[in-house]
């Protein structure tokens, strides 16, 4: 669907404030699950505007229904958590909480949301609901879970998703039908040994010893036990054991992550590695007692709606700057717990600028603001031109 000019004049007038409203967010940002201020600043926002607002939908999320409260809904996702990053960029209106930054972009997030959800109270008649979703706690993965189970999806038909991508040049979009991110899970091993004397290492199970083979083993196993077409990532982040430097340790704990892009693969990995990790664990004179928590499954496109956004995006934009994405991420994103049950499709939004981008979840990360126009304009022009299943 092609904006009138009268679309752009108004988007064109409402990006300064826009822009404002950003780095308010930017310089206030406020931890998965401590989001009030931010909610109660869109919900003010939104309800001036004229949506029919909910807040402490999934504790401190905000839900918006607009246009015909009967009939098919199409929804917009979006984020608002801040991550526990210190802050590295000099900007005037870098954050104001130390060790606390918008390092991932849910600042732009939000600000996108706002920005559409203007650009549809300016019309005159929508011909279906509209509904915006701003989720709280997306960085620890549990709040799409919070609004899901508080029923902020109920009665969507359709729902739309986006990220900002610093490899991606600002004015860009990137698109990808089918799988775009990973399953992913928290792993968690406790290896139980037996302590001894540094010096009679014969005498002990050393703890740490066969926790290095656990980490080498798992590696190793992956490339001859599971089928190699299908990516399997397991890294351990932390590793925890020991008490003196001449006492072999009895307790080693080891904390990870795992991914992969297959759903069926995921629900068998937790057994594979519980039986892999216990008989390597064995094989030495040690126990093991493994934890494993699923994070997040994979986001798998919806067709239909990627080609719908694809299509409003050449028209926006042009096509040199709509990028179909070869390759999914091995990141993980819970937008995938609120398409469980509802088709949906999440895209990427170019922001890196003449200077390229610091990647995400770094203190350095700084967007090129004119990303939040081309979000702007693609998700109003997808969600005016969708069309319900009949």
């Amino acid at each position: 669907m092609n904006l009138t000019a009268t679309w752009i004049e108004r988007l064109d007038a409402l990006l300064p404030e826009l822009i404002e409203f950003r780095r308010h967010l930017h310089a206030h940002p406020e931890l998965s699950g401590e989001e009030h201020q931010t909610a109660a600043l869109i919900a003010g926002d939104l309800r001036q505007a004229g949506w029919r607002v909910r807040e402490g939908v999934g504790r401190t999320g905000v839900v918006a229904d607009l246009g015909p409260e009967q009939g098919p809904k199409l929804g917009l996702r979006v984020d608002m958590d801040a991550l526990p990053i210190e802050e590295l960029t000099d900007l005037p209106y870098a954050s104001m909480r130390q060790g606390v930054m918008h390092a991932c972009g849910h600042d732009l997030h939000s600000t996108v949301g706002l920005g559409v959800a203007r650009l549809l109270a300016a019309e005159r008649q929508l011909p279906v609901g509209m509904r915006l979703l701003f989720q709280p706690a997306e960085e620890i993965a549990q709040g799409a879970r919070w609004m899901r189970e508080a029923g902020a999806t109920d009665g969507l038909q359709a729902l739309f998703g986006l990220h900002v991508f610093p490899s991606l040049p600002v004015g860009s979009v990137g698109l990808r039908s089918g799988s775009l991110t990973a399953a992913a899970g928290e792993l968690e091993i406790e290896i139980n040994g037996q302590a001894g004397h540094g010096a009679r290492p014969h005498q002990s199970v050393d703890a740490i010893w066969i926790a290095s083979r656990v980490v080498t083993g798992l590696q190793e196993a992956i490339s001859r036990r599971l089928d190699a077409l299908q990516p399997v990532v397991v890294s351990f982040g932390r590793i925890e054991g020991g008490k003196a430097f001449n006492v072999i340790a009895d307790r080693v704990t080891l904390l990870g992550t795992v991914r992969c892009l297959s759903n069926e693969l995921h629900d068998h990995l937790p057994d594979w590695i519980e039986q892999t990790v216990r008989a390597l664990c064995e094989g030495f004179g040690a126990t093991a007692t493994v934890r494993y928590r699923c994070i997040a499954p994979p986001v798998d496109n919806d067709p239909k709606l990627t080609a719908l956004l694809e299509r409003c995006a050449i028209e926006q934009l042009g096509a040199d700057q709509v990028l179909r994405l070869e390759q999914p991420s091995l990141g993980a994103e819970d937008f995938a717990e609120l398409i469980r049950d509802v088709p949906g499709m999440m895209f990427r939004i170019g922001v890196a600028g003449p200077d390229g981008c610091a990647p995400l979840h770094n203190g350095h990360f700084l967007p090129d603001e004119r990303c939040l126009e081309v979000g702007i304009r693609v998700l109003t022009a997808a969600m005016l031109a969708w069309e319900p299943m009949r």
